[in-house]
């Protein structure tokens, strides 16, 4: 997708999480009233038709600086970018934090017109970033959950969870952002079912889960009832398949990702779609292996929706 050819105005990309922040100031409203808010559509879109956009990862660059990791991703077409800590190595995040600050990063993202979609702090935790993302102008923070348990102890657990969570709630609130969980094999959050105990025992609307298709089918329970449960606390969204090396990426493993993209837009999901994968080629590899993968993913957008 040339850049030129993007639907959004220049008022819509650059409000894309500031909006989200005004709507957040409903509060309760959050889960009771049908789950978080989200950024608008783009104004161009048709009524009632669910409007996809997207999302890099900066690990998946993580080898160039975060000026040059911002260009090639902006050259893809994103609408936007995850900025990774420091999980096998990336530096972006600490670099951010530690040379170019909070207007240093919005510079950058401003000339190569990307939103700053989230932060993933697997490596460092939320608290570390926190003031920084909220002087970013407010985001989501990728990551993890807990140790796995029994089933039986499911629903003690995850409320031993959120409880455990208040004082990184409370920082989310004060920096106008949003706490999205990953799904992990071996981990507290994992199965349908503890996608169903979170989503039932959820009562913070800044609050929701980031959902790795990757270790759904590594179980090999379905993707697309894993979108359907988690609702409109569905945060983050990796386009992550089960398979090797850039066979992880939708257009080169074997998934049909369509009925994934169709279960996104039954439920308006209102963030980028973020095509991923781990053990990232070089960047050039890595630049034509993701341009595929984009186009793929338009075209299962094209089948699902339009």
């Amino acid at each position: 997708m040339n850049r030129s050819e993007h639907p959004a105005s220049e008022l819509d990309r650059r409000q894309f999480l500031s909006r989200l922040s005004r709507g957040a100031a409903a509060g309760a409203v959050g889960v009771a009233a049908g789950g978080l808010l989200g950024p608008q559509r783009a104004a161009t879109a048709a009524p009632g038709k669910w409007k996809m956009r997207l999302s890099c990862s900066s690990i998946n660059f993580m080898s160039l600086p975060i000026e040059q990791a911002c260009e090639r991703i902006a050259a893809l077409g994103f609408d936007a970018i995850d900025v990774w800590s420091a999980h096998a190595g990336c530096p972006h995040l600490d670099d951010v934090l530690n040379r170019l600050g909070p207007e240093g990063l919005k510079a950058v993202l401003a000339k190569n017109e990307l939103d700053l979609y989230a932060f993933s702090v697997y490596r460092g935790g939320y608290p570390r970033y926190a003031e920084l993302l909220g002087k970013c102008g407010g985001g989501v923070a990728v990551r993890g959950s807990e140790k796995p348990c029994q089933p039986s102890e499911l629903v003690a657990r995850m409320k031993a969870f959120f409880e455990a969570l208040k004082p990184e709630i409370e920082l989310a609130e004060k920096y106008d952002s949003y706490l999205a969980i990953e799904n992990h094999g071996h981990a507290l959050l994992d199965s349908l079912d503890s996608f169903k105990a979170f989503v039932d025992l959820n009562a913070h609307p800044r609050v929701g889960i980031a959902l790795a298709p990757y270790h759904v089918q590594g179980l090999g329970q379905s993707v697309e009832e894993a979108i359907a449960t988690c609702g409109k606390q569905l945060l983050f969204f990796y386009a992550w398949q089960h398979a090797d090396g850039v066979g992880q990426l939708p257009g080169h493993g074997a998934t049909d990702c369509t009925p994934w993209i169709a279960a996104l837009a039954e439920i308006d999901f209102r963030w980028p779609v973020n095509p991923f994968m781990h053990h990232e080629p070089a960047p050039d590899a890595m630049s034509r292996a993701m341009a595929k993968s984009c186009a793929y993913l338009k075209q299962c957008y094209a089948k699902a929706v339009e």
